[in-house]
């Protein structure tokens, strides 16, 4: 009996024991328990303006917002006018390719002025700039000014804006003499390295609009500047030209026009050639600047004074709210063969020394 009732027990037991394990083991408690890892909460999305800010913070802080192309017709309003135009829209339409960003080292600069945005110049056809002669193409917004500078490169003054321009970040259009530009390749190189636009402003700085100025003449002033500009810098210029004093002749906008070359005036006249120091220039530019609003600024880097007021006219920008626009050329100028050959032949540029380097330099006093 006792025998029997042992035997009972232990049954009982041993099912007790099997039971137990399969619960633990096998059945729907185990596969509810707690994972060992939690799934992360799905990321929020940015907020319009923060994902904007951060996608132009990885572009450098500069936006391509608009392409300018040479007839109106070809470019919606809304796309030249705006400053508010979003990249998407830029970039979506095949006409109308987007520039592309330069890479470049970070602005040291927080508080710098930077560039706001870029706009790429279809040059077809010899579009004109600026109020002060052309009045068709109003790309600019309230507050934004285009940078430009004059007559370089020259030592001394075209390094000190360069310099001012990097502390703040910023970018500007130049109009190299081409005499100047054979004398201080060194300088233009550095202008072009800084990612400025680099066009040209005649060969001699002769006014083309002059009585005794003939059209071969004038034709001669224009490839032949932008042949010296393009043996400066070992590359294209843009196809941006400006008039020296702003004198603009029918026959050589004409001529402009066939090659494809865009006009420059200014909406403004810095006047720094006249100022008698760097205090007037700043004044002239702010009081106008604030008058009309915006606008294309003419200054010349060949000016002390210029180069001297520009950090402070910078600054002056910044404060007043005002907005650099980068303006670039959607292609670079096709240089004329025969006005680079000649410029060439006519520098007469020494040949190469076949002579040992031994026999030339020597060390006579260390």
């Amino acid at each position: 009996m006792r025998s029997a009732l042992g035997v009972m027990l232990a049954s009982a037991v041993s099912v007790f024991v099997i039971v137990a394990v399969w619960f633990w083991t096998y059945s729907p408690r185990a596969v509810l328990a707690a994972p060992d890892t939690v799934s992360a909460r799905q990321a929020e999305r940015l907020p319009a303006a923060a994902s904007a800010k951060s996608t132009r913070a990885l572009a450098d802080e500069v936006e391509v917002t608009a392409t300018i192309a040479a007839r109106p017709s070809t470019v919606a309003p809304s796309t030249v006018a705006s400053s508010t135009v979003k990249p998407s829209a830029a970039l979506s339409s095949p006409a109308l390719p987007a520039a592309p960003l330069q890479p470049k080292a970070a602005c040291a600069n927080a508080d710098a002025l930077g560039v706001s945005r870029v706009v790429e110049i279809d040059t077809t056809g010899g579009p004109g700039f600026g109020f002060e002669h052309f009045k068709q193409l109003d790309f600019l917004a309230d507050k934004e000014v285009v940078l430009t500078f004059d007559d370089g490169p020259w030592p001394g003054n075209t390094p000190a804006v360069l310099k001012a321009l990097a502390d703040e970040c910023t970018k500007a259009v130049f109009f190299p003499i081409g005499k100047h530009a054979t004398y201080h390749p060194e300088i233009l190189r550095q202008v072009a390295a800084a990612g400025h636009t680099v066009g040209a402003h005649t060969w001699s700085h002769a006014n083309l609009n002059s009585k005794k100025m003939t059209e071969q003449q004038a034709k001669d002033e224009v490839e032949k500047g932008f042949s010296a500009v393009k043996l400066a810098l070992g590359a294209a210029p843009s196809p941006f030209f400006r008039f020296p004093q702003l004198q603009h002749g029918p026959a050589a906008m004409a001529y402009l026009g066939s090659r494809n070359i865009a006009t420059f005036s200014c909406d403004l006249d810095s006047f720094d050639f006249r100022a008698k120091d760097a205090a007037q220039i700043v004044n002239t530019v702010m009081t106008k600047l604030d008058k009309q609003g915006k606008g294309i600024i003419l200054m010349h880097d060949f000016q002390k004074h210029t180069a001297e007021a520009l950090p402070t006219l910078l600054g002056r920008l910044k404060a007043g709210g005002y907005k650099v626009v980068q303006m670039r050329a959607k292609a670079p100028l096709q240089t004329l063969v025969e006005y680079d050959d000649g410029l060439v032949k006519d520098m007469k540029l020494p040949t190469v020394s076949a002579r040992a380097l031994s026999n030339v330099v020597q060390t006579v006093a260390q």
